[in-house]
């Protein structure tokens, strides 16, 4: 039997390049893709054979696929923006300043920063990129009875009310029903990563590992981030976890906003689900009698991949994983690598202002891809 090669040099140039688009192609992966890639392999029967979608015929590692642009990631905030004391005392509570201020000087200052009623209205939902950050609203502290006083949050909907689902409608080689059933799907592996209790508290996230298609290459890196958390192996990128010896959540509402699309694939029988949610978590330290509530912030950005079952191999009603990539706020950024977030709270804050040398980032701000971020590991301007 007469022998090709797999993948032609233009299909392989063209991966290249896509991966380039994703924030994948660097020199070293390219190298390293090529080194994979596969010289040859028997000729395909004339009869139609189900593959794997291109740039996964080689399967790249998890860390291979993602370990350069989390690491990249990474130092622009994605793995935590510490809470700068000075910022989040004056964002919390501006009356410690305008209280001491000369009169007259207060009416030079923004209007948020004076108390008012804190408005509570629920928002609609979430169907485009908005064009700002969300406007600053009461500094009141947060406390264990309203854990979101402060925050925009607050007129955001409650874990899963905020992940609403767009019209299904026909796409690429999927029926409108289809897409539908895939929409659903997407929005409870978002629930199970993001806002289920157990996962929150450091549990092996059992349900949304269910939805993900075990044929897809590089799982064996997700199973490792969860049982030996490293930088290369960081279970964050995907999972909502904190150390419950160090923290508990504050009451049962995690606060949710973003958006979910549906576009065609660069490939016949590709669809792509792109998510773009920002979940807000209150938590107080773990120990007994404990008040200070602290929020940390994650936004995720998380890309379904769905393959037509004539065409690939896959498992129906699982899902592929494409790209993820995601930010937190008030977190350290040079923490220890266990897997966990670690909010940071005003009475832990002994530091010299002036060693926070990065950028203010609102944490808030949806205005941006995240990948748009400032690279360095800066502050956030509120929490």
């Amino acid at each position: 039997m007469s022998e090709k090669p797999s993948v032609s040099d233009e299909e392989w140039a063209e991966f290249v390049e896509a991966a380039q688009e994703q924030g994948l192609g660097t020199k070293a992966q390219d190298r390293a893709l090529r080194k994979a890639r596969p010289k040859r392999q028997p000729k395909p029967p004339r009869s139609p054979k189900r593959q794997e979608p291109a740039g996964w015929r080689t399967g790249p590692a998890w860390q291979e696929m993602n370990g350069r642009a989390h690491r990249r990631r990474r130092a622009k905030g994605i793995v935590g923006i510490t809470l700068a004391a000075t910022l989040a005392v004056i964002a919390l509570r501006p009356q410690l300043l305008t209280d001491h201020l000369p009169e007259g000087v207060t009416s030079a200052l923004p209007s948020s920063w004076t108390d008012h009623p804190q408005d509570t209205t629920p928002l609609a939902a979430e169907t485009a990129r908005p064009t700002e950050a969300p406007e600053y609203v009461d500094p009141d502290r947060p406390t264990l009875k309203e854990p979101f006083n402060g925050s925009p949050a607050v007129r955001w909907a409650d874990g899963a009310a905020g992940i609403e689902l767009p019209e299904a409608k026909a796409t690429g080689w999927m029926s409108k029903a289809e897409v539908a059933a895939a929409l659903k799907r997407s929005r409870e592996f978002l629930v199970a990563a993001n806002l289920d209790p157990a996962v929150l508290r450091g549990a092996r996230p059992t349900a949304a590992l269910k939805m993900i298609d075990p044929k897809q290459p590089g799982l064996e890196g997700v199973e490792r981030s969860l049982a030996k958390p490293s930088e290369k192996d960081d279970p964050k990128q995907l999972f909502s976890r904190f150390d419950p010896a160090e923290v508990r959540q504050v009451g049962t509402a995690v606060k949710t906003r973003g958006r979910m699309t549906v576009e065609k694939g660069e490939k016949a029988g590709e669809v792509l689900i792109r998510t773009d949610y920002t979940f807000v978590y209150p938590v107080v330290k773990s120990r007994p009698g404990s008040t200070e509530v602290a929020r940390t912030i994650v936004r995720r950005e998380v890309d379904f991949l769905l393959l037509d079952p004539d065409r690939y191999r896959m498992t129906r009603g699982k899902l592929w994983l494409f790209h993820w990539n995601y930010s937190a706020g008030n977190t350290p950024c040079e923490g220890p690598e266990d897997g966990f977030y670690h909010p940071e709270f005003q009475e832990d804050l002994v530091r010299d202002p002036g060693s926070d040398t990065g950028p203010a980032v609102d944490p808030y701000d949806r205005s941006k891809p995240l990948d748009d971020l400032p690279q360095e590991c800066g502050t956030v301007s509120r929490s």
